[in-house]
C-alpha cells in the first residue's frame, strides 16, 4: 500500500528534469522572423543599372534586414542570351524591354511578372580636360576635328549602343563618323574608353554620367529623347528563381516610392513620363 508514494518520489524527480529540458528547448527555439536564416536573390542587370540599383540594393536591405541581393552587371543582349540558356538568375533587369518579353514567350518567365522599371536617357559625355564645347554643341560635338574616337555600346547587344547609333543617324553624322566608333562591350565599358582618355567622346547613359565615377571628372548634354527609340527598361521574374518571394518582394520595392526616387537621382524617367 506504500509502493504508491515511494514510487512517484522517485519518479518525480525525473518527470521535473523532462519538464525543464523540454521548457529549455522550447524557449531557445528561436522565432523565424529571427531564425538568422538569408534569404538570398541573384539579379542579371544592364550596365546601366550599375550604380543606380547598387544604392537600392542598399536601401532595401536597411528594410528588409533578412534578405541580401547580389547584382551581376552587363549587356542586356548577352544577359537574354545566358537567360534564354537557363543561367542561375532569380531576377533580370533590362535595358531594353523587349528582352524581358521575349523570355516570357519562351516560358522562361511569367507574364504578371514583367515590369517597365524606368526610362532610359542618352547623353554625349566628355572629360572635364576636352576642349570640345559639348554643352552648346550637344551631339554634333562628333564632328569637331579633335575628335578621333567616339566610345559607344556594342549595338549588337547592348541596348544604349542601338540608341547612339538611331542617334547619330537621326542628326545626319552616322556615315561621317562610322570609322571613328569604337565599340565597348557595354555602356559601362563605353563609359570608361572616355573616362580612360581612350576615346575622345561617348554616347552613354545619362545613369553613368551622373554616377561618382564620371559625375566630377566630366561634362555632358543630353541628346533629344526624339533623336532615339525610347529606352523602355524592364525586369521579370525568372520561373527558376529560388526564393520567388523574396525577388517580387525587390521588384516591388523598386517600383515603390524609394526606388522611385533613387532611380530619379540617377536621371532615369518615370514609365509614364
Amino acid at each position: 500500500m506504500n509502493s504508491g508514494p515511494r514510487l512517484l518520489a522517485r519518479v518525480w524527480p525525473l518527470v521535473v528534469l523532462l519538464a525543464a529540458a523540454i521548457g529549455c528547448e522550447s524557449s531557445a527555439a528561436p522565432r523565424p522572423e529571427t531564425s538568422g536564416v538569408t534569404r538570398r536573390v541573384s539579379i542579371a542587370a544592364a550596365a546601366d543599372l550599375q550604380f543606380a540599383l547598387a544604392d537600392v540594393i542598399r536601401e532595401f536591405e536597411k528594410t528588409e534586414p533578412g534578405m541580401q541581393i547580389t547584382a551581376t552587371y552587363g549587356s542586356s543582349g548577352t544577359f537574354f542570351a545566358q537567360l534564354s540558356n537557363r543561367a542561375p538568375f532569380d531576377l533580370y533587369f533590362s535595358a531594353d524591354i523587349a528582352y524581358p518579353r521575349k523570355l516570357v514567350e519562351a516560358g522562361h518567365a511569367d507574364r504578371e511578372t514583367e515590369l517597365l522599371y524606368a526610362i532610359g536617357q542618352l547623353v554625349v559625355w566628355v572629360r572635364q580636360d576636352s576642349p570640345l564645347a559639348v554643352e552648346k554643341l550637344g551631339l554634333r560635338a562628333v564632328l569637331e576635328p579633335a575628335v578621333q574616337k567616339i566610345a559607344i555600346a556594342n549595338p549588337q547587344h547592348a541596348p544604349y549602343g542601338r540608341a547612339a547609333l538611331a542617334a547619330l543617324e537621326h542628326e545626319g553624322l552616322a556615315i561621317q563618323v562610322r570609322d571613328r566608333l569604337v565599340r565597348g562591350e557595354n555602356v559601362a565599358q563605353a563609359s570608361q574608353f572616355v573616362e580612360s582618355g581612350a576615346a575622345d567622346v561617348g554616347l552613354l547613359a545619362l545613369s553613368l554620367a551622373l554616377a561618382p565615377p564620371l559625375k566630377s571628372k566630366g561634362r555632358y548634354a543630353l541628346i533629344p529623347q526624339e533623336a532615339y527609340p525610347r529606352i523602355e527598361q524592364g525586369c521579370i521574374v525568372l520561373n527558376w528563381a529560388q526564393d520567388r518571394d523574396a525577388a517580387i518582394r525587390f521588384q516591388r520595392f523598386i517600383a515603390g516610392k524609394a526606388g522611385r526616387e533613387i532611380l530619379a537621382r540617377y536621371g532615369f524617367l518615370r514609365p509614364q513620363e
